[in-house]
């Protein structure tokens, strides 16, 4: 007889990790930290684990590659091979490079791109530990590397998963609901603005339950982004502290 699987959602609405459907899991963003790139951050959101570098603008090489009308932003998403748990090849996968490229159109609607004709933004985002919504983690962070690189943006983009678990709608999903749940919509949002820069589904869901993943997201991202924001706080609070002193 096979072991009963243990269900992801108990009968009070508590999920495995002890969250409740429209919690986020613990998150921890810091700002600037790394000394030899132009804008940095990390972020820890439950068990994932990323940095983000920013370098530019500077001058594109190749110079074929350049735009004359604005900066061209190059993104590079990247899990390391010891982020998952098992070994993955450090070569860059076709899931990598179709999120770089999910992120990188996310966040330029932020950015002031046209300031910096024939220029390139380069953006690394490294997993160094995936437990689920890596996409969404990779878009918070790399958003305020850009901010500490000084690139003037019209808001910071924040992003954040819902979907739909063992019949229930659940807000930021882990690895073993995102895999074993009916639906997963990421979204990235510049709440300033009022504005949705990604939207994504992948599974069913009705019109009712995905209006409610929806605003489930929104509602994430708010608050990912008072974290961003308190983020960024932190780090130029310490700088005028060093320059007074």
């Amino acid at each position: 007889m096979t072991k009963k699987e243990a269900k992801m959602i108990d009968k009070d609405g508590v999920r495995a990790d002890g969250r409740k459907p429209d919690e986020l899991r613990p998150t921890k963003i810091e700002v600037g930290v790394l000394n030899n790139a132009d804008g940095s951050a990390y972020i820890e959101q439950g068990k994932n684990k990323i940095l983000a570098a920013v370098y530019g603008p500077h001058e594109v090489h190749p110079k074929h590659l350049a735009l004359p009308h604005r900066s061209r932003l190059r993104c590079r998403y990247h899990m390391a091979p010891f982020s998952v748990d098992e070994r993955k090849s450090p070569a860059p996968s076709r899931r990598e490079v179709e999120l770089s490229k999910v992120i990188r159109e996310a966040l330029e609607p932020s950015i002031f791109l046209e300031y910096y004709p024939r220029t390139s933004i380069d953006l690394f985002i490294e997993v160094l530990q995936a437990h689920g919504g890596t996409r969404c983690a990779g878009i918070t962070v790399a958003s305020l590397a850009l901010a500490d690189a000084g690139i003037p943006m019209r808001d910071l983009t924040a992003a954040c998963a819902a979907g739909k678990v063992e019949g229930q709608l659940v807000l930021d999903l882990t690895d073993q609901e995102d895999k074993k749940g009916e639906a997963d919509v990421p979204l990235a949002y510049m709440p300033n603005l009022d504005a949705v820069t990604l939207l994504q589904m992948d599974g069913q869901l009705t019109l009712e339950e995905f209006e409610k993943t929806i605003s489930l997201s929104l509602e994430g991202c708010k608050q990912l982004y008072l974290l961003q924001k308190e983020a960024l706080k932190v780090k130029y609070v310490a700088v005028k502290e060093d320059i007074e002193e």
